[in-house]
Order: structure tokens, then C-alpha cells, then sequence
């Protein structure tokens, strides 16, 4: 995981302004919902703790990555090219169902 991360650190703080990244389509509950795995930085859902361990706890360790804060600018969805075997579409679609019940 902390190779990862720092890929993925690297690679957004090289192309930040060039990234565009293609959202998926979002469902229903998605769209309504205050956080978004594809639209909201890493570091805005560090920062509250409940879309903090609604990130632990689909994906265990990380949120305590000692490497997290060089990817905060990043989405969940950015990160997930990255670590594909980890950021699972269906682990990003778990979290986008738990986020879409915090008010």
C-alpha cells in the first residue's frame, strides 16, 4: 500500500493540472450524497471522521498509512488505478452507498 500511495502522490502532484479524469456515472444515491468516491479529495474525507472510517473500514489500513497525506488531493477513484487489487469498483461502490447516508 505505501508504494501505492507514493506512486499515486507522485503522479497526481506531476499531472494535477493536466488530470481529467472520466467519473463513472453515478447512481442515484450517489449524486445526492455529501461525499463521492470519484469527486471527493482524499483529504476532505480524512479530515471528517465518519467518511474516515467508512474508508477503513472497506479498505483496512488506509486511512493510517503513514504515506495518506502525499495522496490527499486525490479522489478515491484517482487512487484506484494505482492499487487495483485493494481499490475494487466494488469496494468504491460500498463506500459511495455508506457515504450516501451521511447527512
Amino acid at each position: 500500500m505505501r508504494k501505492i500511495l507514493i506512486a499515486a502522490a507522485a503522479f497526481c502532484c506531476a499531472t494535477a493540472p493536466a488530470f481529467a479524469e472520466t467519473p463513472a456515472a453515478p447512481t442515484q444515491a450517489a449524486a445526492k450524497a455529501k461525499y463521492q468516491t470519484a469527486d471527493t479529495d482524499i483529504g476532505t474525507l480524512l479530515d471528517d471522521p465518519a467518511a474516515k472510517a467508512i474508508v477503513e473500514k472497506h479498505i483496512p489500513g488506509m486511512t493510517t498509512n503513514e504515506q495518506i497525506d502525499m495522496a490527499r488531493g486525490m479522489t478515491l477513484r484517482a487512487v484506484q488505478q494505482y492499487s487495483p487489487d485493494e481499490v475494487t469498483d466494488e469496494r468504491l461502490a460500498a463506500i459511495d452507498a455508506e457515504f450516501a447516508t451521511l447527512k
